[in-house]
């Protein structure tokens, strides 16, 4: 995406509009982060996480593997204590260890969410509006199509990084360890072995990119319409991007469960340095789990996902777009200040 001039970026530059994003995403992980850290500790709670076991962390922006070293020692993980609840859990995690707990799953999830956020947001509104100028009669298509391909752009870049801090986590590697077991990685299954596990990704997060982008501005449209104003407001956004992911979410939920088996299965068999065994296409994994918990097993999870996702899309979209809300009026000021000089 080349350098584009503030007129046609949508009155904002390139450089502005990842400065929106990385805002968006740094929200959105503060304001989340500590849902996702109750939920593990209640899950701890029940069954407990033994040596090697593997878990899928997620805040609803972001998803990674974590390896269990030492039972609960972890923060995410440890239980001091019995919790009654989410509000208990929260008010006696607060007691026993401080504001800060509830916040210790953020530093990996940025190094992930950031640059995938950065990337992803960007390209969206650039492909958008180059889509947009050139489809005509079917603009309004132009959300499904951008969302897809800038999905698909951003899971491609980052999709390595995620293998990367996996086998840190999984294997406890040293950064000269872990060049050489990428070397050797790529030297005998190339290159593509950096994307192992992208397939499934991709099958999640481009249906839910597509569907959410679409759905997205076509409630920001109706909203706009409805309260008769044409700049959607902060609530505007937040009721759209709530709804928009709540759907996109419920419609790709199958496909979730998939990649979090596939993550969690690969994950424990490298940290015990076990061969992989069982094959791990996505339609095999669907497969096993319509196998051992029926079709209702690929909807597992409904709604923790969903409380999730719908406050996650609601606060990263509505802060994104106050972003360059906020830098369309900055350069509109910046531009009629030569004018108004000129003109006294």
């Amino acid at each position: 995406m080349g350098a584009q001039s503030p007129e046609t970026g949508g009155g904002i530059t390139p450089i502005q509009q990842m400065v929106a994003s990385c805002s968006g995403a740094l929200l959105t992980s503060l304001f989340v982060t500590p849902l996702d850290v109750v939920k593990i500790r209640l899950q701890a709670q029940k069954n407990p996480f033994p040596k090697g076991k593997c878990f899928v962390y997620c805040n609803g922006l972001m998803d990674h593997i974590c390896v269990c070293e030492n039972g609960n020692s972890k923060a995410w993980y440890k239980a001091p204590g019995r919790f009654n609840g989410t509000l208990d859990a929260f008010l006696k995690i607060i007691r026993t260890e401080g504001v800060k707990s509830l916040w210790s799953g953020l530093p990996p999830t940025l190094v992930m969410a950031v640059p995938a956020t950065v990337i992803y947001f960007t390209c969206y509104d650039q492909l958008c509006a180059a889509l947009r100028s050139r489809m005509g009669d079917r603009a309004q298509e132009a959300p499904l199509l951008a969302g897809a391909i800038a999905r698909v752009g951003s899971a491609t870049v980052i999709s390595p990084l995620e293998l990367i801090r996996t086998k840190l986590q999984s294997q406890r590697l040293s950064y000269r360890e872990l060049s050489a077991c990428i070397r050797s990685a790529v030297e005998t299954e190339g290159w593509r072995s950096l994307w192992r596990g992208l397939g499934p990704t991709l099958l999640r997060d481009v249906p839910f990119s597509a569907m959410y982008w679409y759905n997205y501005e076509l409630g920001k449209s109706w909203l706009c319409e409805w309260y008769s104003t044409r700049e959607p407001t902060f609530t505007i956004t937040f009721a759209a991007g709530a709804v928009s992911g709540s759907v996109a979410s419920i419609v790709t939920l199958p496909f979730d469960v998939v990649k979090t088996r596939r993550q969690v299965e690969l994950g424990e068999l490298e940290a015990k340095n076990l061969p992989s065994r069982v094959s791990s296409s996505t339609f095999s994994v669907m497969g096993r789990i319509v196998a051992q918990d029926g079709f209702s097993g690929l909807f597992a999870g409904f709604l923790p996902r969903l409380i999730k996702v719908a406050p996650a899309c609601a606060i990263m979209i509505s802060t994104y777009e106050f972003g360059k809300a906020f830098f369309r009026k900055y350069n509109q000021e910046k531009s009629l200040g030569p004018l108004q000089t000129s003109n006294t």
